[in-house]
């Protein structure tokens, strides 16, 4: 089966970084939001609930929190080269993530994708409100997006690949046509046809042979 189309978690799998536990850290609750981004993570908590949750203690935060935060995430380790090989052969690209638009449309790799959805956090007057706006995207929203990706550009849902890290990306990850687990939580790696570590680009070859 020839692969067509890659739908990428972001958090800890496109990027190094939770951007949830990076506005935290400016809000002051850095520790508390982190525990629970990892018992989230983890399958522990409800998805949604959680993230209301940790997305209250960022109310007040000016909007320039969003400029200041994208300047300290770094892209995983070959998700530049990933990019770069699905473009040179018109594989679609596209990422999808529980985190922020506000912040992803600030770095410039998001820009240049197929495909991009991510969570908006409310700002009114300029500050955050301590809300997210509906619909908030969830596991099932991963899925939903993945399908409509696909569905987008005809693409048959078995020409399709999945990457993520943890259990908000569980139903994309089992669905699509190859799901992989990147540096991953068990939860995760027990329903993807590959787990890899470090290097994203280590699907390069998979996509050359498929």
């Amino acid at each position: 089966m020839k692969f067509k189309l890659i739908l990428s978690d972001v958090d800890s799998t496109l990027i190094q970084q939770e951007v949830i536990d990076l506005l935290a850290a400016e809000s002051g609750h850095g520790s508390e939001v982190a525990a629970v981004t990892a018992r989230a993570m983890a399958g522990e908590l409800d998805f949604q609930e959680a993230l209301k949750a940790r997305v209250k203690l960022l109310e007040g935060l000016p909007e320039s929190v969003f400029e200041k935060v994208a300047t300290k995430v770094t892209l995983s380790h070959g998700a530049t080269e990933l990019r770069e090989f699905c473009r040179d052969h018109r594989i679609k690209f596209g990422a999808i993530s529980g985190g922020f638009i506000q912040v992803l449309q600030r770095i410039p790799f998001f820009n240049d994708l197929d495909y991009l959805v991510a969570n908006t956090l409310d700002v009114a007057t300029g500050h955050l409100t301590g809300l997210v706006r509906d619909p908030i995207i969830d596991r099932e929203g991963k899925l939903h997006h993945l399908k409509r990706f696909a569905q987008s550009h005809r693409i048959d849902i078995s020409g399709t690949i999945a990457i993520g890290d943890g259990a908000n990306d569980l139903l994309m990850v089992e669905h699509s046509g190859f799901g992989v687990a990147y540096n991953a939580r068990p939860v995760l790696r027990k329903v993807a046809k590959l787990s890899i570590e470090d290097d994203l680009a280590e699907l390069i070859p998979i996509l050359k042979n498929s």
